[in-house]
Order: structure tokens, then C-alpha cells, then sequence
């Protein structure tokens, strides 16, 4: 099973505040759910709550160790309780979706990355690690150019790019 992640972060790596996303990116949203659409998809606790319910067409499974529990979401006390339940399942690309902490914790097991690059700086208090693109090859890449309405940013500028790990 090829286990990937998929995150958007800001210029300085910035991926959410308050438990919430820091820009909304339409594109990126129909991007996603095309991507994880009919895979497992991992994330925190924290993160389930802020999407508030499971998301359809996927198997969402989440990483608690306070004894979480939500109607139809398969919660674990630790990874590879979670990649086992995946597996047993056929799943084929277990997608990783966030938080911070589960993104760090994660990033070793990881083979491939779904990386949106947002032209944003501004206030966080989650962060992505930097990540250290030497061992990896991008396989993929497209650029979007901001969305204006009524003069102001409807939806920054971004860039998508996919990144397999070298063997």
C-alpha cells in the first residue's frame, strides 16, 4: 500500500489557525476530492472535528489516543493499527490529510506527496515542517493564478505539485 500525503501550506508553511483553513481555494477543494475520492483517509482528532463529519465517498480513519469515536469513522491509538485496517481493506493509497502534528509524525511512512503551495503569508498556529525535497522527485506540477472579485483576492495564487520519494 503506497501511503501519501496531500496539504496545502503558505509561503512559510503555514497550514491553518484555529483549527480552521487559512484561505479558500475552490480549485483545490474540487482537486482534493478528486484525489482522496474512494481512498482511506487519515488525519488527528483535531482535524475530523474541524471538517465536522466524515467526508463521503472515502473511509475516514482517525488517530486518537483519548478513545475518540464518531459514527462511521475507524479510530486508532496508533499508526500501524490504522495502516493494518487500511490493508485488511484493499486500500491501494492511504491519503494522510492533516493536522500538523499527524503530518510530522507521518512524514517517514510517507511515498508520495500532494503538495498545494499557496502564495499566502499571514497569521498561523499550525505549521507544516519544512519539508526536504532532496530525495524527492516532482512528478507533477500546475500553476493557478489568483482569482480577483470586486478588486479584492477571492482565491491567492498557488502552485500544485505532486512528489514521488526516490528509491
Amino acid at each position: 500500500m503506497k501511503i501519501s500525503m496531500i496539504v496545502a501550506y503558505g509561503k512559510n508553511w503555514e497550514i491553518g489557525l484555529d483549527n480552521q483553513m487559512l484561505w479558500h481555494i475552490s480549485e483545490d477543494f474540487k482537486n482534493f476530492k478528486r484525489i482522496t475520492s474512494g481512498h482511506h483517509i487519515l488525519m488527528g482528532r483535531k482535524t475530523f472535528e474541524s471538517i465536522g463529519k466524515p467526508l463521503p465517498n472515502r473511509t475516514s480513519i482517525v488517530l486518537s489516543k483519548n478513545g475518540f469515536c464518531h459514527d462511521e469513522v475507524h479510530t486508532f491509538s496508533n499508526e500501524n493499527e490504522a495502516f493494518d485496517f487500511a490493508r485488511a481493506n484493499g486500500e491501494e493509497e492511504l491519503f494522510i490529510i492533516g493536522g500538523a502534528n499527524i503530518y510530522e509524525t507521518l512524514f517517514p511512512y510517507v511515498d508520495k506527496m500532494y503538495l498545494s503551495e499557496v502564495d499566502f503569508e499571514g497569521e498561523a498556529d499550525a505549521y507544516l515542517k519544512e519539508i526536504d525535497f532532496t530525495y524527492w522527485d516532482l512528478i507533477e506540477q500546475k500553476d493557478y493564478e489568483e482569482i480577483l472579485e470586486d478588486g479584492k483576492i477571492k482565491s491567492p495564487a498557488w502552485k500544485f505539485k505532486v512528489y514521488e520519494k526516490r528509491d
